[in-house]
């Protein structure tokens, strides 16, 4: 049976149509990834600045960090609303919709991270009232640099979206966990023995959650790259297989 000229000049539209819906999907997903490499940066430097105060004493760093917080508050939500918006306006399913969900989850790791770097550096800023407070013991040096190490690489394999990266942040959160336990053994033990600076001791074992804590997000972090990954090979294949 023959197809009337104006079924072709309807389906011809619709196909136009969705090319530009396409195309307008990945205009708006890879303004979504810059962004999120934006907002990774700030974040990145953010534990940077706040880490390398806390083993070097500069309780200054707090006031930067702040302002750090404050940047970092309104860029989180403007990308969750840009977030939203495509889910809204595109319904992306499978692989697209597994990229949204990753940005949201990197988005709000993101977000923590600079939360956890503030608290760091206030913390800081109170702990050099106490003229013995630093050096800081080495236990906590040692669980602040491999935290930053875990931030570094996390970010890295995001950047550069490399599943092999990723796994060894994700391998080495054991030693963060060994790291973890160790500074918390020498501060019940200085607790014990030197109750007196208990404020201090106090404010280290929260600086050591902390930085706990920021080594959990870098793993997030690594965990989203794997999920992304999986989603790109997963829709090679189902693009190979429609060919």
């Amino acid at each position: 049976m023959a197809i009337p000229p104006e079924h072709n000049i309807v389906n011809s539209s619709w196909d136009n149509k969705r090319v530009s819906l396409s195309r307008s999907f990945l205009r708006d997903l890879e303004g979504l990834w810059a962004e999120v490499l934006k907002l990774a940066a700030v974040a990145e430097d953010a534990v940077d600045q706040s880490i390398q105060a806390l083993c070097n004493g500069q309780g200054e760093f707090a006031e930067a960090l702040t302002y750090h917080k404050r940047l970092m508050d309104g860029w989180e939500v403007q990308i969750e609303h840009e977030c939203l918006r495509v889910l809204a306006l595109h319904q992306p399913v499978a692989s697209d919709l597994r990229r949204v969900a990753a940005v949201l989850k990197i988005n709000g790791d993101l977000e923590r991270l600079c939360n956890l770097a503030q608290h760091i550096a206030k913390r800081v800023k109170k702990l050099a009232r106490d003229p013995e407070a630093f050096p800081i013991p080495e236990a906590l040096e040692n669980l602040a640099f491999v935290a930053l190490s875990q931030i570094h690489d996390s970010l890295d394999a995001l950047t550069q979206c490399n599943i092999s990266r990723a796994q060894i942040v994700i391998d080495v959160d054991h030693q963060v966990d060994v790291d973890y336990r160790a500074v918390q053994v020498q501060l019940k033990l200085k607790i014990i023995h030197n109750p007196e600076r208990i404020n201090t001791w106090l404010r280290l074992v929260s600086t050591a959650r902390n930085l706990e804590r920021i080594a959990n997000h870098a793993v997030k972090i690594a965990e989203s790259v794997i999920f992304l990954k999986e989603g790109a090979i997963l829709r090679h294949y189902a693009t190979q297989g429609n060919t």
